[in-house]
């Protein structure tokens, strides 16, 4: 089996993970949350319409102050949304376990031993042993 194969089968084996089972099941249910989408949508299209507001050259500030206004409420609605909840924690747990699969691959290809080098949960400040800013 060549490195490539052998990488598939990693992957293979990451998708049956618990912590991609549920990142996915709670992707599902959010994109199934129709209030949850909407209130998406919105927050999308206040940023769109902040965003054109920001490069006219007369800019209505009121309009921009009640944009931004809006923004952040949506946005915190969105945020405290219990499907959105949980699906952040099954994300940033995903993410830690995919970021130590790198910093894994990272260090072998750095030349230590892969059976025994172990990945940081935190940022070293080196950028040779990151699996990537998150």
């Amino acid at each position: 089996m060549d490195i490539i194969e052998m990488t598939r089968e990693l992957g293979r084996a990451l998708q049956t993970d618990d912590r991609y089972i549920a990142y996915m099941l709670a992707k599902q249910v959010n994109d199934e949350d129709k209030e949850l989408q909407e209130q998406i949508d919105s927050f999308e299209k206040m940023r769109y319409d902040l965003s054109m507001e920001l490069t006219k050259e007369n800019k209505d500030t009121d309009k921009v102050k009640e944009l931004d206004e809006n923004i952040k409420s949506t946005y915190n609605k969105i945020m405290s949304n219990k499907n959105m909840i949980v699906f952040t924690a099954a994300q940033k747990s995903l993410e830690a376990l995919v970021g130590n699969m790198q910093q894994i691959i990272t260090m072998s290809a750095n030349g230590e031993d892969p059976a025994t080098c172990e990945p940081s949960s935190g940022c070293t400040g080196s950028c040779a042993t990151c699996g990537g800013c998150h």
